[in-house]
C-alpha cells in the first residue's frame, strides 16, 4: 500500500481557459485534463480514465474517449506530468516512476467510482503499480500494446526517434514530414494543424515537442532496470485485465505477452494484426471495438476474475 498519496486527496478542478480543466495531481501538481462527458450514460457503467504514453497528450484519446462517450461510458484524459498542458517537475526535483503513479492513484481515486483505467504504453505501467499498491483502485484495466517486460529493440527505435531532432523542426510541416516517415502504416497523414497540440514554437521560431526533454534521460533511458519490480506489481492485479497488442509492435512481442498470462493469468488479450505500438492511432476503429465489446462484458461485482480467453473483436485476429 503507498503511504504519500490517498485517493481521497482534494482535487482542483477548476475552469483553464484554452486547456480544458485542470486537475492536481500528487504534490499539487497541475495536471490538463479532458473530460468526455456522456448524455447517455447507463447506470451501473464504470467511468473511464485514460493515461497515455510516453511523449503522447490526452489529445491521444479523443477519437476513442468520443466513441465510448456516445455508447454510455463518461471519460477523463489528463496530460501526464511533463507532458503537454500539464506542469513540469522543476529544476530540483528528477522525474521518477512514482511521482506518476502517484498522479494516477489522485486522479483515479477521485472519481465517485472505481474507474476503468484504459492505458497506454507508459499509462498503462504506471497502472499496473498504481493498482499494485492500491489494490480495488480501478474496477478494470486495459492495457495497451505494453507488458511488464518488452523488447528493448523497440524502446531504443522510440527514443530515437524522439530524440532525432534536439534543435526541433523548423516548420509544421517539415514536422509533419519526418512524422510520415516513421509511421508509414497510417492511413493518413497528420496536417500542421493536427501538430499544433504536439508541438511548441519557440522564441527561434523553431517547433519543438511538448513534453520536458529531462524525460528521455530521468524516466526512459534506464526504465528497463525496473522490469522485474513492474512485473511483481503485475502478478499481484486481481481486477479484470484485458491486454490489446499491435500485431506489428516492435516492443511488445509474442514472448512478453505469454509471459504477460503467465503473470496475469485471468488477463484477456486481443491481438490488432495490423497495429504498431501505436495501437490507437494505426487502428482505431478495431481498437475502440475491443474496448467497447470489453466492457460490456464486465463481471457484475467489482474484483471477480476472468477466464483466459482472447477477445474475438472486429479487425482482430486470435
Amino acid at each position: 500500500m503507498v503511504t504519500s498519496v490517498s485517493p481521497a486527496t482534494p482535487i482542483r478542478d477548476d475552469l483553464d481557459a484554452g486547456h480544458g480543466r485542470v486537475m492536481a495531481g500528487h504534490g499539487d501538481f497541475a495536471l490538463a485534463t479532458r473530460r468526455f462527458a456522456s448524455p447517455r450514460a447507463l447506470q451501473g457503467n464504470p467511468a473511464l480514465v485514460y493515461a497515455h504514453g510516453f511523449g503522447q497528450t490526452r489529445g491521444a484519446w479523443t477519437r476513442t474517449g468520443q466513441v465510448l462517450a456516445g455508447h454510455g461510458y463518461s471519460g477523463l484524459a489528463y496530460d501526464a506530468r511533463g507532458h503537454g498542458e500539464s506542469d513540469r517537475n522543476p529544476a530540483d526535483l528528477p522525474y521518477a516512476g512514482d511521482q506518476f503513479a502517484d498522479d494516477l492513484i489522485v486522479v483515479a481515486g477521485e472519481q465517485p467510482e472505481p474507474p476503468v483505467l484504459v492505458g497506454a504504453s507508459m499509462g498503462g505501467l504506471f497502472g499496473l503499480i498504481a493498482e499494485s499498491r492500491w489494490p480495488g483502485l480501478f474496477r478494470a484495466m486495459v492495457l495497451v500494446d505494453i507488458t511488464p517486460r518488452w523488447e528493448p529493440a523497440g524502446l531504443e527505435r522510440i527514443l530515437g526517434f524522439m530524440t532525432a531532432f534536439p534543435d526541433g523542426f523548423e516548420s509544421l510541416e517539415h514536422a509533419a514530414d519526418v512524422i510520415a516517415a516513421y509511421q508509414p502504416q497510417r492511413r493518413t497523414r497528420k496536417s500542421p494543424d493536427d501538430l499544433r497540440e504536439l508541438l511548441r514554437e519557440g522564441v527561434d521560431g523553431r517547433w519543438r515537442w511538448h513534453w520536458d526533454p529531462r524525460l528521455v534521460d530521468e524516466l526512459a533511458r534506464d526504465s528497463a532496470q525496473h522490469q522485474d519490480a513492474i512485473a511483481e506489481a503485475a502478478r499481484g492485479v486481481q481486477c479484470p485485465v484485458l491486454l490489446i497488442s499491435g500485431g506489428r509492435s516492435d516492443l511488445v512481442s509474442e514472448k512478453t505477452v505469454e509471459d504477460f498470462k503467465t503473470l496475469v493469468p485471468h488477463a484477456r488479450h486481443a491481438h490488432l494484426p495490423q497495429a504498431t505500438h501505436m495501437v490507437a492511432g494505426d487502428d482505431n476503429d478495431a481498437f475502440t471495438a475491443a474496448v467497447l465489446e470489453y466492457l460490456a462484458g464486465l463481471p457484475a461485482m467489482p474484483g471477480a476474475v476472468e477466464p483466459d480467453v482472447t477477445e474475438s473483436v472486429p479487425g482482430a485476429s486470435p
